[in-house]
């Protein structure tokens, strides 16, 4: 617990002190498709809504970040599945995301491909219901986001990915198919 505590203190004042290890900042902007599903279903289903996201883009090599975000995610069920059917299963999810995560890029100019993973909280209301699961909770929960996609352009400023949030703890998962601009910080 002691070594935990002087680790997390190291950290946080590291980025206060402006440490030498951060090549440049930045703060991503991303915007999307939002979607949720559960992990468990009789019927195909996928709820659909609006996802929104900041990133604050600390970079520490040309091919590593650390992405410190705040966003959120609206999602609602039509009472369709996923070939237009009609259900009563749905997996809704109505939240403040808030987290960190990591970022592994090929540093190639134009069209970089990336990775990325973290741990994070969702804070807000959750509905799965499924032939498998009642669960209808508020709350903070925690999730785990993970993302794929493309880094754009001559300098890799426009994000187009995938980006998921698994939250066992309501079984399902949250996401998004979003585009996202960087804008540099200058100091």
């Amino acid at each position: 617990m002691k070594n935990s505590l002087v680790v997390l203190i190291i950290g946080l004042t590291s980025t206060l002190v402006g440490a030498q290890f951060i090549k440049n900042e930045s703060i991503n902007a991303q915007i999307g498709f939002g979607l949720s599903s559960p992990y468990n279903s009789v019927d195909e289903i996928v709820d659909d809504g609006l996802f929104l996201q900041g990133e604050y883009v600390l970079g520490i090599a040309s091919w590593f970040e650390l992405r410190p975000y705040a966003g959120m995610i609206l999602t609602s069920s039509n009472g369709d599945d996923i070939n237009g059917n009609p259900t009563v299963e749905k997996a809704e999810t109505k939240a403040f995301l808030i987290g960190g995560k990591g970022r592994i890029s090929a540093p190639i100019p134009w069209v970089a491909p990336y990775v990325e993973i973290g741990i994070g909280a969702s804070i807000g209301k959750f509905e799965t219901f499924t032939a498998f699961d009642d669960i209808n909770k508020s709350g903070f929960i925690y999730h785990i986001p993970f993302a794929f996609g493309l880094e754009v352009g001559r300098k890799n400023n426009i994000d187009l990915g995938l980006a998921y949030y698994f939250q066992p703890s309501v079984q399902q998962y949250a996401g998004a198919f979003a585009l996202g601009i960087s804008i540099p910080i200058k100091g």
